[in-house]
């Protein structure tokens, strides 16, 4: 056939488009046939299609959603287009089609899902194995475990009396251990007292004390590490505030602004800075000021 009439053909199929008011976008999406593909046919480039036979279903396909008679067009342009398998083959496949292209993409994804699952499925059965074998080997160590508890009940008065004088040797040792720790408690000794304020010395701390510093009421406060200020704030019933003293510090300046209703602990131990005595050691010859207002030094050794 001539040129004009392969125009015809694609002429005769963009027309139907149009007038059905469908974009290639609408046609591309109804179809699946890819965009660039309508282009092709409306164009007569059918050397951009992926096949001969794709020529003619493509066509037929398309023909159809713009309400062609798409075998009748494929009769009237048949020697205008590629040559290919029977066109009784080429209508059943085009019967069939997205449907049966849809029906298959199905059956495709449960085999990816089947052959994904199944691995899996190897997996779990592995650890099951896996876990069935060392409940097995622990449930037979037990049962040795006890036989050896029922051998050794066997042992002589001198070896009962051996693990005895062990044990005790053991008790001792803990004993030592805790006084030992006990005696490392952090403690205060008031050095001097001022009407602004007092003095004190810090020993048996660990070698960052952990400081806490709460109120009973609003209370302002800063604290100040070998002079300088780290904190300063005010605290309330419902707050609190802590922090780390540096190994390298020599001293620490607490101000307060309420320090009768200020609370200060030290390695968990409290402060009591506001007593004439310390907890330990302080001297009772010192007295402390009552006032609202402190400044209160504590030296570390």
């Amino acid at each position: 056939m001539s040129d004009n009439s392969k125009v015809t053909l694609g002429k005769t199929l963009r027309d139907a488009r149009i007038a059905k008011g469908f974009t290639l976008d609408d046609l591309q999406q109804a179809t699946k046939i890819q965009k660039r593909y309508l282009i092709a046919i409306e164009d007569q480039n059918f050397d951009e299609l992926p096949g001969d036979f794709y020529v003619r279903a493509f066509i037929k396909q398309y023909a159809d959603m713009v309400d062609l008679d798409g075998a009748e067009l494929l009769k009237q342009f048949d020697s205008t287009l590629p040559s290919t398998q029977t066109q009784e083959y080429v209508d059943k496949v085009n019967e069939s089609n997205p449907e049966t292209r849809s029906q298959q993409r199905k059956v495709d994804d449960r085999y990816v899902q089947l052959r994904r699952t199944i691995p899996v499925i190897g997996i779990v059965i592995v650890v099951l194995v896996v876990l069935v074998g060392i409940w097995v080997a622990a449930a037979h160590n037990g049962n040795s475990g006890t036989k050896d508890n029922v051998d050794s009940s066997s042992v002589s008065v001198s070896g009962s009396s051996t693990k005895t004088s062990s044990s005790s040797s053991q008790s001792s040792s803990s004993k030592s251990s805790s006084k030992k720790k006990a005696a490392e408690t952090a403690t205060f000794k008031k050095l001097s007292s001022t009407t602004s304020g007092s003095t004190w010395e810090l020993k048996n701390a660990s070698s960052k004390p952990k400081v806490s510093l709460s109120a009973t009421s609003s209370a302002w406060m800063s604290v100040t590490i070998s002079g300088a200020t780290t904190w300063q704030g005010t605290l309330s019933t419902s707050t609190s505030h802590s922090l780390t003293i540096p190994s390298s510090a020599t001293s620490v300046t607490f101000k307060f602004g309420n320090a009768p209703a200020t609370k200060v602990k030290i390695d968990g131990k409290s402060f009591n800075f506001n007593s004439s005595t310390s907890t330990s050691s302080a001297s009772s010859s010192s007295t402390t000021t009552s006032s609202q207002v402190q400044t209160v030094t504590l030296e570390l050794k």
